[in-house]
């Protein structure tokens, strides 16, 4: 069953990530959001693949401090992503609601920190040999 769930936000993840890289020259904002979301996803199969029971759209700072946790408890001592992670949540509320302007640099940034947390959230899945990560 665990399988079937990361495969769920893997495959989410994914979908996120390729429709982030074809806006990315066309439609900036939507871009962005697509890369943090992209981000929750990656996030969630990490945590769903390393025992937790659930994912919430509540909370998504708390994610964060579970992937955490759930890493350190494993000893896993690469945890940059996490921070990644963190950076990029901080950002969503900004492009998506906000009204005060994000300028393109700035969604190029988020751009490449999502870049940066995939690539992470890809060596963590595989070296950590969560279930269902490799197909």
């Amino acid at each position: 069953m665990i399988a079937v769930q990361v495969h769920h936000y893997l495959d989410r993840a994914k979908d996120f990530f390729e429709g982030m890289k074809f806006l990315k020259d066309d439609l900036a904002y939507s871009s962005a959001l697509l890369g943090i979301h992209c981000a929750i996803s990656y996030c969630d199969a990490l945590r769903i693949g390393l025992g937790s029971t659930k994912v919430s759209s509540d909370d998504h700072g708390s994610a964060a401090d579970d992937l955490k946790k759930r890493l350190s408890d494993r000893r896993f001592e690469n945890l940059r992503g996490v921070e990644h992670f963190r950076s990029l949540l901080s950002k969503k509320s900004r492009v998506a609601y906000q009204p005060d302007a994000v300028r393109k640099h700035d969604c190029e940034l988020i751009l490449k920190d999502t870049e940066r947390f995939v690539v992470w959230a890809e060596e963590t899945g595989k070296r950590l040999k969560i279930e269902g990560w490799l197909r």
